[in-house]
């Protein structure tokens, strides 16, 4: 949706802006810096699209991240810059964005409906990966994209309980002859997982070929809607479901989820390294359970270590997109089949899992693989 601000310094007649006043408000709006990445306008490559028209200039900027969370601070930032400048009278800006598929995107059509697939994994189980999963699905959809998730935990699916979607069945429809799952929505988001197929307590006894090509059905035969990042939670570990998604569908990056604790890092590592050798891109580190905040007394301790997320990013020349705290509320609205961000989206942890999101938007529209500047990711 988007955002506008206006700001009328004075009225007088209609008159076409100078072409020295156009040039100055041109290069006024691309000295902007973006909320999000600290770069301005201009390094992002951001052409602003500008009108005069009674006495009133309207600059229009179109980013390629979802930014509902800063989109009425840039706009101010940009109002104020032009309002400064000499022969403009008024001003409206307008904020929106774009989302295209970047780098080694799905841009062939393979997953019908999708522009980006990201992978969210982990090197090992119980660092809070799945429920990082779903909160940043749900982060970017309240910046303002249109977000599936797809479970590919074959073995033990856990999104259709956080979801709150219970024992729902996909409706299968015909689509050119084949058939086709329709994706399950939940909070403003689409989903399919092998949870929705079977029941909690059905076992999934299959070897590695059986899962691999239970992943490929999932991606393959859901009806997704115009979807602009599919989040894919993977399992744990480095196996057969990380080796077909990477081999055989068009990954655009990865997210790496890990605590601070070293022996969690080890295994991030390894998770990051594997994502290396079959060419997919690692967008970032989230860091999980980062800190503790005691609900008596507001001690702050770092339960698992403290800078792991930012040495490991450091190390493999990545980004740390954000760190999470260990909060009791996160596993309790989770598990309650509404997730944090969904449940209260202005709570001081749904603001970090946006900013996680916007982070990692703008990161894979800036990739450099894909020919962008490199950014520093923010806050403010």
């Amino acid at each position: 949706m988007p955002h506008c601000t206006k700001a009328a310094k004075n009225q007088g007649k209609q008159k076409a802006m100078p072409e020295q006043t156009q040039t100055a408000l041109e290069n006024a709006v691309k000295a902007v810096k973006d909320p999000t990445t600290g770069l301005s306008l201009g390094e992002l490559g951001v052409e602003p699209g500008i009108q005069f028209e009674n006495d009133e200039a309207e600059v229009s900027i179109t980013l390629g991240y979802p930014a509902e969370g800063v989109a009425e601070t840039l706009a101010r930032r940009v109002n104020e810059a032009a309002s400064a400048i000499a022969g403009v009278e008024s001003v409206a800006v307008n904020i929106d964005w774009s989302i295209p598929a970047r780098g080694g995107a799905n841009t062939g059509g393979e997953i019908p409906g999708v522009k980006n697939i990201i992978a969210v994994a982990s090197g090992k189980g119980g660092v809070g990966k799945s429920t990082t999963a779903v909160n940043l699905a749900l982060a970017l959809a309240a910046e303002g994209a249109r977000v599936g998730i797809l479970d590919a935990d074959i073995y033990g699916p856990s999104q259709p309980k956080m979801l709150g979607v219970g024992q729902r069945r996909p409706e299968v429809v015909d689509v050119d002859g084949k058939q086709m799952m329709k994706p399950i929505e939940a909070h403003g988001i689409q989903s399919i997982s092998m949870g929705y197929l079977v029941t909690e307590q059905t076992p999934m006894v299959w070897r590695g070929p059986m899962v691999s090509g239970a992943l490929q059905q999932l991606l393959s035969q859901t009806q997704w809607d115009e979807v602009d990042y599919l989040i894919v939670d993977m399992p744990p570990g480095t196996g057969d479901i990380q080796l077909t998604l990477s081999q055989k569908v068009p990954v655009t990056g990865a997210v790496i989820v890990t605590t601070p604790q070293d022996i969690a890092l080890l295994d991030a590592q390894k998770g990051i390294e594997m994502f290396r050798k079959v060419k997919v891109p690692v967008l970032g580190v989230v860091e999980n359970m980062a800190v503790h905040v005691c609900s008596n007394c507001g001690h702050e301790e770092h339960i698992f270590g403290s800078g792991g997320g930012e040495r490991i990013a450091r190390d493999y020349d990545t980004r740390l997109l954000g760190s999470l705290p260990l909060d009791l509320s996160i596993r309790e609205t989770t598990d309650g089949g509404t997730p944090t961000v969904a449940d209260d989206p202005e709570s001081a942890i749904s603001q970090r899992y946006r900013a996680i999101a916007r982070a990692l938007g703008a990161s894979l529209w800036q990739d450099k693989a894909a020919g962008g500047p490199e950014i520093s990711v923010v806050d403010d």
